[in-house]
């Protein structure tokens, strides 16, 4: 499977981001997706996922109530909105499919808020 991220950005503090995610390879509603982030200097974080049908959602404590994320299976996408960001959100956001009992990732987009 192939993911390519997209719609990355500089946003003030307190805007909103909408981040796409497009999978191609394989069939996409089979797997889970998700989300990871890594800032500068740390390691890569879980930030969200969904199932394959998009029935169940999960999400890290410190987006909770402030992204979502959703797909859509007829597109072969995934996608996270992310609203209220705060600069401590900045880092370069993976999307992440379930496969073979771990995450496989694509290339990376850049969020830097500015506070």
């Amino acid at each position: 499977v192939q993911l390519q991220a997209s719609g990355g950005g500089t946003v003030q503090a307190g805007g909103s981001l909408r981040l796409s995610c497009a999978a191609s390879g394989r069939t996409f509603s089979s797997y889970n997706m998700g989300w990871f982030r890594q800032a500068p200097g740390k390691e890569r974080t879980f930030v969200a996922q969904i199932t394959s049908s998009g029935g169940s959602t999960a999400y890290a404590d410190s987006v909770k109530g402030r992204f979502t994320i959703s797909r859509d299976n007829s597109k072969n996408t995934v996608n996270l909105q992310m609203n209220s960001l705060k600069f401590e959100d900045t880092a370069v956001y993976y999307c992440a499919a379930a496969l073979g009992g771990g995450w496989h990732w694509g290339l990376g987009t850049q969020v830097t808020v500015s506070s």
